[in-house]
């Protein structure tokens, strides 16, 4: 199928992918005056004496508002708030039909940071949760933190942070076929940008300790003076503990994992080769990956996972967001930190069975039911023991 014509012409018979539904009948002036005015004022009465009866009173705790500022959309570059708006549609549609969760898409006109923080700050109080997406890094970052700062209700950003708990869940279970331990295994990730960085960072808090960074200049080292960024910097302090230098090939030599976050073709069969036995290889370029599974697996590499749905282990973030949402409302969580993460990834790893686990099947299908209900639990029972639940 020639999806980019087919979608094309499917979405302009659509003309959107979601609308807005009433949940009450308005049909008579007894029903009009209870949802509208006068009856209304009363819920507003209340709401201004405890703004935490607009969950009771509001749709406001089941309802998401997927955000972007069209920097980085799919891969095509910063093409603009409005243009992502199909993407924010296709997410909302994705937060409903997974994780029951009403999400409205917002298009932000604006690049500047601080411009694009006020203005979602300024609405936030509509919402019970924020998703950004497909904003690019470093500014994702900055965007981020300063929302977490500012808002009382989550704050998350997919492309980092959904990205790092399928593949964590992914990891979890290669560990169990390769045999090896998560302190000692050596994994070289290449591509520090939004998704790279958040994947680092989660491995480390699940206990992955020797892990090696790549971009385009080569291994990150903390004694490198030229490191552009500063949650690059951080980074570098936390990785590379043996202060490897050079490039993506030298970090390979000995490496156990290879986790691409960056473009088609970088890892030849030969670099795989060079790897440690039952080499386990994420390469999540898309659409085209940092190297095909048939030529991973002529070097020798034991496990591997793409961005594809036409090869085994797709990572997909479908399996992580709407279950971490709605386990977030659920209990009406402030944030969505760490432990709620790792506690997501451990759901969706322990769904495959010891005796379903197989090199082709580290992962569960997008479809398979049991994802959003069991990253929920694991999610509201984590927000729990964090103290970050408000009921």
């Amino acid at each position: 199928m020639d999806y980019a014509k087919e979608s094309l012409k499917l979405h302009e018979k659509w003309k959107g992918k979601i609308e807005v539904v009433s949940t009450v009948e308005v049909d008579n002036e007894e029903s009009l005056s209870l949802a509208y005015t006068p009856g209304v004022a009363q819920p507003c009465l209340e709401i201004q004496k405890d703004k935490d009866k607009s969950y009771e009173l509001t749709r406001k705790h089941n309802l998401c508002a997927v955000i972007t500022d069209g920097s980085a959309v799919l891969g095509l570059g910063n093409i603009g708030g409005i243009s992502g708006m199909p993407v924010m549609e296709g997410k909302c549609v994705l937060f409903k039909s997974f994780g029951d969760v009403d999400a409205f898409p917002l298009c932000v006109k604006t690049n500047d940071v601080d411009e694009f923080v006020n203005t979602v700050y300024n609405i936030s109080d509509s919402f019970g949760g924020i998703n950004l997406e497909d904003i690019s890094a470093p500014r994702c970052f900055e965007i981020e933190r300063k929302l977490k700062e500012k808002c009382d209700i989550p704050v998350f950003h997919d492309d980092q942070h959904g990205t790092a708990v399928i593949v964590l869940s992914g990891m979890l279970n290669a560990l169990k076929i390769v045999k090896k331990d998560k302190e000692n295994m050596r994994i070289v990730i290449n591509g520090i940008g939004a998704a790279g960085s958040s994947v680092c960072r989660l491995l480390l808090s699940a206990g992955f300790k020797n892990i090696i960074l790549c971009d385009k200049f080569g291994i990150i080292n903390e004694n490198d003076s030229n490191i552009p960024f500063d949650y690059m910097k951080e980074l570098a302090k936390l990785t590379n503990r043996e202060h490897l230098s050079g490039n993506l090939q030298d970090a390979l030599v000995g490496a156990d994992a290879f986790l691409g976050f960056s473009k088609p073709n970088l890892v030849t069969k030969e670099m795989v080769r060079s790897m440690n036995k039952d080499a386990v290889i994420f390469a999540c370029a898309n659409p085209t990956p940092e190297i095909f599974p048939e030529e991973a697996k002529e070097g020798g590499a034991k496990i591997i996972s793409t961005g594809r749905s036409d090869y085994p282990n797709q990572i997909n973030n479908v399996l992580a967001f709407p279950g971490i949402f709605r386990g977030a409302f659920d209990v009406r969580a402030s944030e969505i930190n760490e432990e709620m993460k790792v506690a997501a990834a451990y759901a969706i790893a322990n769904l495959i069975s010891d005796d379903e686990l197989n090199e082709n099947n580290i992962i569960v299908k997008p479809f398979d039911k049991r994802v959003a209900k069991a990253v929920a639990k694991a999610v509201a029972d984590a927000a729990r023991k964090t103290g970050v639940a408000r009921i």
